[in-house]
């Protein structure tokens, strides 16, 4: 590993909270592949299928960013516990509505209830920023993150598509489950790391981080990013089983978040001056470019590469976004603001599949992607109209004290020190 990737983890209990991050965050790549495997091996329509995953979505960005307000509030142990065991329950109740042949709106129903699973990601970056904020280690922190999400979207996909296809269909949501709750349950038995609440208090702003100008411009460009991810998703699938070999879509889908991770490994490496801004304009842009290849794909091959060159501006745009949260919303807000951005992306990816489906159904996978290529055009016109807010940050924000009078990052700093000298 690269001396900046070695230095943040020696901080004392970072590589636990990291590996428990990872195992729950892979329903977030394992889900929605898993569910659109299960439904269509059982003999559903891709339209029924984006359907459910949609509904999903939605209600997680619902549920999501009030599940974190809690977090902030609360503490992560009191409230991801609860949360978890609904979804799991909700989920339980979806494989087997769907197994028994039970009626269509109980599928949805029980999607609705498994939208209140928490977002793991945020609950560890927000851990991240507990510990190195105002520090150049959060920049490398950040990265890190994002390419640990690309880990689960090289791996979960096949995972849950080659599991539902060739073992049983309700395989891949299963194994997604029960990466969730073990992860949930070892992340908040981590307690030493787990950032302070901010109890509210009558004086308390008790309005939302979704205020700020800056998150609002955020996320409503990863809401259309979203439905590149969500259309991609479905027309790849469907572009796999039409040359022969479903289960290739997730493979494919894996070469896609690996080019995105290899993009974030260098990424993380580099120290740039100057503002975030331009940069995250050019990573919205690149993004959206980068659809055009795969509308022209008339083999696997072709898209393969196509999808490799395209997740390359993946994880440096997610880096450089998840910097600009920590400039625009308050401390005592930051995971229910981490968690917005999850929310544009649902919102995104629920709209892309669920359109994207249809659009399989009617016309064939490959004009499927031209719902990818319609919605990051869309991406980039939302980042240029507000771009101009993303240049006022949020004003008034506490510092990270953490109660004695010194910012968590100066007591890190002197911790790793310290121990550089008993070492």
């Amino acid at each position: 590993m690269p001396s900046p990737y070695r230095a943040i983890f020696a901080t004392p209990g970072t590589k636990g909270f990291t590996a428990a991050g990872l195992i729950g965050r892979m329903p977030l790549s394992m889900v929605g592949i898993g569910v659109l495997t299960m439904i269509t091996e059982l003999g559903g329509s891709y339209a029924l299928a984006g359907g459910i995953t949609a509904t999903i979505a939605l209600s997680a960005a619902a549920v999501g960013p009030q599940v974190s307000r809690m977090v902030d509030q609360y503490g992560q142990r009191r409230v991801l516990r609860p949360a978890t065991l609904v979804a799991a329950g909700a989920v339980t109740g979806l494989l087997l509505s769907a197994a028994n042949e039970w009626p269509r709106w109980t599928l949805f129903v029980f999607a609705v209830v498994a939208g209140c699973v928490p977002s793991v990601g945020s609950m560890v970056r927000a851990r991240w920023t507990a510990l190195f904020r105002d520090t150049p280690q959060l920049h490398t922190a950040y990265s890190f993150e994002s390419i640990l999400d690309e880990l689960c979207f090289i791996v979960g996909p096949p995972l849950a598509a080659t599991l539902s296809a060739s073992w049983f269909p309700e395989a891949g949501p299963v194994v997604a489950l029960v990466c969730l709750l073990t992860g949930v349950w070892w992340l908040t038995a981590l307690t030493a790391t787990e950032p302070a609440p901010h109890p509210r208090h009558p004086q308390s702003d008790r309005s939302s981080a979704l205020r700020s100008p800056g998150l609002q411009v955020l996320v409503a460009t990863f809401a259309a990013t979203g439905a590149i991810f969500g259309s991609v998703d479905v027309a790849t699938l469907a572009f796999a089983e039409e040359h022969g070999n479903k289960s290739l879509g997730g493979v494919f889908l894996a070469i896609w978040a690996f080019g995105s991770c290899l993009a974030g490994i260098v990424f993380g490496l580099l120290h740039f001056k100057g503002k975030a801004e331009p940069r995250w304009m050019l990573g919205i842009s690149a993004m959206a470019v980068s659809m055009i290849p795969l509308l022209l794909a008339g083999n696997l091959p072709f898209l393969a590469v196509a999808l490799f060159v395209s997740g390359l501006a993946i994880a440096p745009t997610m880096i450089t976004t998840m910097a600009l949260i920590e400039a625009h919303v308050p401390h005592a807000k930051l995971t229910e603001g981490m968690t917005w951005i999850s929310t544009g992306l649902a919102v995104g990816i629920a709209l892309g599949s669920s359109v994207a489906g249809w659009v399989v159904d009617a016309a064939g996978a490959r004009t499927g992607y031209v719902v990818s290529l319609s919605a990051g055009v869309t991406a980039a016109a939302v980042a240029f109209a507000g771009f101009r807010r993303l240049t006022r940050p949020a004003q008034g924000e506490e510092p990270g004290t953490d109660g004695d009078g010194d910012s968590r990052a100066e007591r890190v700093r002197r911790d790793g020190e310290d121990a550089g000298h008993v070492a």
